[in-house]
């Protein structure tokens, strides 16, 4: 195993940019949003830098960019519904698991490491895109933007996974792409890793000066 694990009794995943790509879909759903408001659509490109906060926060970036200014309370709720009812036709469409996430959930799964899943991601997405790939059955647990009352950078869905599998944060390993997952794991008191492929809002996610950095998750096994 990689170093960073020794001593680690738990590990946490980031989804979006960390284990999956799931720009094309997102990208689809904010395009199918705004052009029902009659608005130009931003494209893919745009997109990949604006994830990572949650699905209001990212249809929020969407606007503003599209009208040129903040959007009202009230545009930014029906555009918001737009998405998620565009999104949740089918999450999986286009998304792909990045190369190495099979082998090391495997492997981790198979040495007897619990895993969670911690993401800003809307919960009612995580079952359907895991079930897609085959991979629901890995995580113990899975915590949405929404399943608490904060969310990453905030702490405290990690300390809720930690508290929930009952190990020490300490014994405890966040994996993701962005400053946020990193901010959150150190604030909880885990190990964090990064990885590089991810989203992290155009930033290097060295920059956030994780306990490691691995270029595929396939080097944690």
């Amino acid at each position: 195993m990689h170093p960073i694990l020794n001593d680690i009794r738990l590990v946490a995943f980031d989804l979006d940019g960390t284990l999956v790509d799931s720009v094309p879909d997102l990208a689809a759903a904010v395009d199918a949003a705004l052009e029902a408001l009659d608005l130009a659509p931003r494209g893919e490109a745009r997109v990949r830098d604006w994830v990572g906060n949650g699905s209001l926060r990212l249809m929020e970036r969407a606007l503003r960019d599209a009208l040129g200014r903040d959007p009202d309370a009230a545009l930014l709720a029906r555009a918001h519904q737009g998405f998620l009812d565009h999104y949740g036709r089918d999450p999986s469409a286009h998304t792909r698991l990045y190369p190495g996430v099979r082998v090391a959930l495997d492997a981790l799964r198979d040495r007897g490491l619990p895993l969670a899943l911690v993401t800003n991601k809307p919960g009612a997405f995580i079952a359907p895109i895991l079930e897609a790939f085959g991979l629901r059955a890995h995580f113990g647990l899975c915590l949405g933007g929404d399943s608490l009352a904060t969310k990453k950078p905030d702490p405290a869905p990690l300390r809720h996974v930690a508290a929930h599998f009952d190990v020490p944060p300490a014994a405890c390993l966040m994996v993701g792409d962005s400053r946020h997952d990193i901010e959150a794991g150190r604030a909880a008191g885990f190990r964090t890793l990064a990885v590089p492929y991810g989203y992290n809002h155009g930033e290097p996610v060295r920059d956030s000066a994780p306990d490691g950095v691995v270029e595929s998750l396939a080097e944690l096994v």
